[in-house]
Parts: structure tokens; sequence; C-alpha cells
């Protein structure tokens, strides 16, 4: 991928978050709460669009959806991707479509957030995956790296000194879980795992 494009897909992001609404009253919430996430405080970060462009293949025309999308930032809170997660039209569960969810403009270090990390923060692969946590654990600013590699390549607020993994209970996240786990320790940080009973921590909840 050329810079060019690269900062196209970032203004693009950027766009759709701009256009879409508080989730406040919306099927955001509807699927939030089949998911049993209760509603969300520090939710600045999700947005709700009800006709949000989804395209099967390059091959296929243009259908649309309502969609949770989420703002992926970097540490200073600049916008640097969008997540989006299409919605069946009365929010009670993903749409119908092959690929419901997916992210675009630039991921890599940077991660959809809840609150503001200082010195404590806890991380994980999926948006629904630390909401859950979140329920539990209201007070602790929380971040989704949305896919195991992004939890391993994740960036640190420069203050951090404990982090929370909570990993999904597969390879791939034994694996991101073992790399995060060592680059904190290299910086001093301690990392402590937080391990799901069943998949991850929606499917705790």
């Amino acid at each position: 991928i050329t810079e060019t494009n690269a900062i196209a897909n970032i203004e693009a992001a950027q766009r759709l978050i701009a256009m879409a609404q508080p989730i406040r009253g919306t099927l955001v919430e509807t699927y939030l709460a089949g998911r049993g996430i209760a509603p969300v405080h520090d939710a600045e970060a999700l947005r709700y669009h009800p006709r949000c462009y989804y395209r099967p293949d390059e091959h296929s025309p243009i259908e649309t959806w309502p969609a949770m999308i989420a703002a992926v930032t970097d540490l200073s809170g600049a916008i640097t991707g969008a997540h989006r997660t299409w919605l069946s039209p009365d929010g009670s569960g993903k749409a119908p479509v092959s690929t419901p969810r997916r992210a675009m403009g630039g991921l890599l270090g940077h991660a959809v957030r809840f609150g503001a990390a200082d010195d404590v923060l806890a991380v994980g692969e999926g948006i629904e995956t630390m909401l859950s946590l979140r329920s539990a654990l209201p007070a602790i600013p929380m971040a989704a790296a949305l896919s195991a590699n992004h939890l391993a390549a994740i960036l640190f607020p420069p203050a951090l000194r404990r982090l929370y993994i909570a990993h999904d209970a597969d390879a791939a996240g034994d694996r991101a879980l073992a790399a995060i786990t060592e680059l904190a320790e290299a910086e001093g940080i301690q990392a402590l795992a937080l391990s799901p009973r069943m998949g991850d921590c929606n499917e705790d909840l």
C-alpha cells in the first residue's frame, strides 16, 4: 500500500466517524445489550451509522446496513482508523453478511479506547471483549486492539506501569499474550494475564 493510499484510508475513516452519531438510544445499545453488555460509559469511541456502505467484494453491488462504528486512535487521541460492525436491522445481532466486521485506516500500534490511560491499562482483542471486562472493572481504562496480531504490537502510554492483558483462549491469543508480555516487561511494565474461562471475556459475561 502506498503512502498516498494509506493517508486516503485514514481520511476516509475520519469522515465515516464524523458522519456517524452517538450510540445513546440507537441499535448499537440494542446490539451490545444482546451481548450482555450494559450501557457504556466513556463511549466516545463508539458511534452509530444507520446506513453504512457494505460491499461483499469488488464485483458486487453496494449494500447498506446499520453499523457500530469504532474510532481507532493513537496515544495522543488522533483518529487513525475506524472499525465497522454491521448490524441486523433490529440490532439483535450482526448483519447476515459474509464479513460483518471490517477495519480501515491505520491500525498497527493503535486501538479503540475506553477511558484515558495513565499508569494502568487493560488491553485485549475485540471491542465486545473489552466492554465485557469494563462491565466488571469500570474504573480501569481499556483498549481493544481488534486482532491478536495488533494486540501483540500495541503501543504503551509513556506513564504505564501495570498492564492487564485479556487474551482470547486460542493459539493466536496465547501468542499475542507471550509477545506483549515480553515487550511490556522489557519496558519495566508489570504484565498480568486475564484468562477467560471460555473463549473470551464476552463469552464469560
